[in-house]
């Protein structure tokens, strides 16, 4: 499949739908809900840069280890019917036991990593680069508001090495 070529509404992708992004292999894996992402492409000549999938992660965050410890990530989206599954997975932590086991969700392995039976749409990346926010600059408003309790996000960029479409 040229997933390249697929359109999607990369505005609203992860604003509106939120989404989960996971890291590590079924044996051991953390997810967590995310709603600031995004999708392009970077590092190639015309028509031929990567497609990627750019995600931020708080440091703070049990999946942020994850994320930096493995080469391969998983961006997942679902039917709006799962909505109260990622509200439970964006608001426990992994530290404190299976989260997973909270939902209706099944993790399912996937080449490179770890995806759900119930993702209607799954982007398999490689790490390519990760970066956390130097605080001195960030916007003041979006320090004052967001970082006053917590460490700025780290960025981290993943080419997209597969697509995974039920």
């Amino acid at each position: 499949m040229d997933f390249a070529e697929k359109k999607y509404d990369v505005f609203s992708m992860f604003n509106d739908r939120w989404a989960l992004v996971t890291a590590g292999s079924l044996e051991d894996y953390n997810t967590m809900t995310i709603g600031w992402g995004s999708l392009g492409t970077i590092w190639g000549p015309p028509h031929k840069g990567k497609p990627i999938v750019t995600v931020y992660v708080s440091p703070a965050r049990y999946t942020h280890s994850y994320l930096e410890e493995n080469d391969y990530f998983t961006v997942s989206f679902f039917p709006e019917e799962y909505r109260k599954d990622l509200g439970i997975l964006g608001s426990r932590s992994g530290r404190d036991g299976d989260k997973v086991a909270l939902t209706a969700l099944e993790p399912v392995a996937v080449e490179h990593g770890v995806d759900f039976r119930q993702a209607e749409l799954t982007f398999v990346c490689k790490k390519l680069y990760s970066h956390q926010f130097e605080l001195e600059q960030v916007p003041t408003e979006v320090a004052d508001w967001i970082y006053t309790r917590v460490p700025p996000h780290t960025m981290f960029i993943g080419e997209v090495v597969d697509v995974i479409e039920r």
